[in-house]
């Protein structure tokens, strides 16, 4: 059973706007079920010259059927600020940068509910006019 891995990268694309470099990550693992994210980000750091493997952002991987091939999405941020600033909440915290609000179902059906409130009131009434 061999333990390596090929990664390849193809829809390669720098993206200035949003400070990043993004691309379609293609793995081969013929005789593994799969590999870790944190194994590829070591690769994809030492393909790419990247210092810091958190600035690397791995998603959507899928198997092939029958296995020995993986495909997903990969982000390389220019730094850490732009991973903070740019990336969806769920995956900040994923990474460990940030922690998750703990919010009750109660708390956000309630407020869910006051807000209904407050919209239909505004809507009917709008602003008030002031008599001079």
């Amino acid at each position: 059973m061999s333990l390596n891995c090929t990664v390849r990268t193809r829809k390669f694309m720098t993206n200035r706007l949003l400070s990043r470099k993004q691309f379609i990550c293609d793995v081969l693992h013929p005789g593994r079920p799969n590999v870790s994210k944190e194994e590829l980000r070591e690769k994809l750091s030492k393909m790419y010259d990247v210092r810091d493997t958190s600035q690397i952002s791995l998603f959507g991987f899928r198997t092939q059927f029958g296995g020995g091939k993986s495909s997903g999405f990969g982000l390389i941020y220019d730094n850490v600020d732009a991973f903070k600033k740019f990336e969806p909440k769920h995956r900040v915290i994923k990474a460990g940068m940030a922690t998750a609000v703990e919010k009750s179902r109660k708390q956000i059906k309630e407020r869910k509910n006051r807000t209904k409130k407050l919209r239909g009131m505004v809507k009917v009434r709008g602003p008030k006019k002031s008599k001079d």
